[in-house]
């Protein structure tokens, strides 16, 4: 990440600043939206596009997975051509992308539409994140406005299967998909009237190996998370999917250690804080979506809910979290990551144990109250885990540790689609909630090694000691 600057701006108003931060916000609150919206409606998709789970697994992986492997790059192009220009493009590439799953007539169109959604959505995220912090010159003001950012983010993943239960009740799976079209056209008028344009002053290489291999890794991994259970696991297919994956990620780490300008620096994972709290993002969210998909499948095929009945029953998540959110960034700047870290691993953990022994009648209050925790969990832990990861670095370096954390995520959420997936494929009404057991295990496993990430952070702002130089920064 390099330093930015504004494109001959003169410094922009207080009123225009928080406006071009809630423009910036609607966009990623659409991306976090499209990752969790299309959970409760997998059923429906599945029926009317008469395909079973694994198929609909790759609905939402296709968008995950694209996500996670151009986040960075991303904000390279950024740099390079303008952050304005690349943020409108990207929401004209997610618009239509979404137009397109809207009428997707087969399921490999719609994964294709997905796979396109993903592309729009990696130049929102870290571009429009980019564009606040370069708006915001005061360290403080930009500290409320990232507090702000979490926020958002946070809820629009719990609020996804609440949305997407609502419109589908109302108007069927493809709602979930046109919905974003008016959001889109709003945001584009709204980026062109009060969006101004920023640079990178010194634009960062595109690094297209370590791209294409990173892309693979992570397209490949998922691949076998999926298929494997349906095709075996020691099937040659599934075999040869570990190997490509494996030899992949050996070939990314070997191009990166290599090129003088990384796509992904990863000399950083060599600071122990760090490195947990990219191993902790990727643990939050294989838990937030094994919760989300296990629910989903859980409620509608075993219970007979309807999608509206489903999506309302993650309300208590979706509150957890939106209260929870803006509380643990007011206690990371009082007292570090460390505290608002373990009230996360903690409420997480608690949640998955509510239901490591579901069955086909555990009572409703039980299921909401394990939601509310986990929702509580998630809450808790956007904010402590960037801090984690960005804390004690130079600011050259602060940007890119923030993207790799996004897309750890990213990577999360993709693993714990294809993981909660696995564990119910060509099961049965009668014995879905027996399947799902080991993933509410893994949801408590998650949460408790979010307990390890906050004993490898910083206790609190006095104890972080002053910032070191990093022989590493370029």
């Amino acid at each position: 990440m390099t330093t930015t600057i504004l494109a001959d701006r003169p410094a922009l108003s207080t009123r225009r600043r928080w406006t071009v931060l809630a423009v910036c916000a609607l966009s990623m609150f659409l991306v976090g939206l499209d990752t969790t919206i299309v959970n409760v409606g997998l059923p429906e998709i599945g029926r009317g596009l008469a395909v079973g789970t694994s198929g609909l697994e790759w609905v939402v992986d296709a968008y995950t997975v694209v996500l996670a492997g151009l986040l960075i790059s991303a904000g390279a192009l950024a740099d390079r051509f303008g952050r304005r220009r690349v943020f409108r493009t990207g929401l004209v590439v997610f618009g239509l992308a979404s137009l397109a799953c809207a009428v997707a007539p087969s399921l490999g169109f719609l994964v294709a539409a997905r796979a396109a959604q993903g592309v729009g959505a990696s130049m929102l995220s870290p571009v429009a994140l980019a564009i606040v912090v370069n708006t915001m010159p005061d360290p403080r003001e930009r500290a409320r406005a990232i507090g702000v950012w979490a926020s958002v983010f946070g809820l629009s993943m719990a609020a996804g299967p609440v949305t997407g239960g609502a419109l589908i009740a109302a108007f069927g799976w493809r709602s979930v998909f046109w919905i974003n079209a008016p959001v889109i056209l709003a945001a584009l008028v709204l980026v062109a009237v009060f969006v101004p344009e920023s640079h990178g002053q010194r634009a960062r290489r595109l690094d297209l190996p370590g791209q294409s291999l990173l892309v693979l890794a992570l397209g490949s991994a998922v691949a076998v998370f999926i298929e494997g259970p349906r095709i075996g696991w020691t099937s040659p297919a599934a075999v040869a999917g570990c190997a490509v994956a494996a030899l992949a990620t050996a070939g990314f780490a070997r191009v990166e250690l290599r090129r003088p300008e990384p796509l992904m620096d990863l000399a950083l994972f060599r600071r122990m804080p760090f490195a947990m709290a990219a191993l902790g993002a990727v643990a939050l969210f294989v838990a937030l979506n094994v919760s989300l998909l296990l629910n989903t499948l859980y409620l509608q095929h075993a219970r007979g809910w309807t999608a509206l009945a489903t999506g309302a029953a993650t309300l208590p998540m979706a509150l957890g979290a939106t209260v929870c959110a803006p509380w643990s960034g007011s206690l990371v700047a009082r007292f570090g990551p460390r505290r608002p870290l373990l009230l996360a691993g903690g409420f997480v953990a608690a949640g998955g144990l509510c239901l490591v022994d579901l069955g086909p009648d555990t009572g409703v209050p039980l299921l909401l109250a394990a939601y509310l925790l986990i929702g509580v969990g998630f809450g808790f832990a956007n904010a402590p885990i960037t801090n984690s990861a960005v804390g004690g670095l130079p600011p050259s370096r602060a940007g890119v540790a923030g993207a790799i954390t996004s897309t750890a995520r990213q990577v999360g959420a993709a693993i714990g689609i294809a993981v909660a997936g696995g564990l119910v494929v060509g099961v049965g009404p009668d014995g879905l909630a027996g399947a799902s057991r080991p993933g509410w295990l893994l949801v408590a496993l998650c949460g408790l090694f979010l307990l390890l990430v906050a004993r490898a952070s910083a206790p609190g702002p006095k104890s972080a000691g002053p910032k070191r130089p990093d022989a590493g920064s370029r």
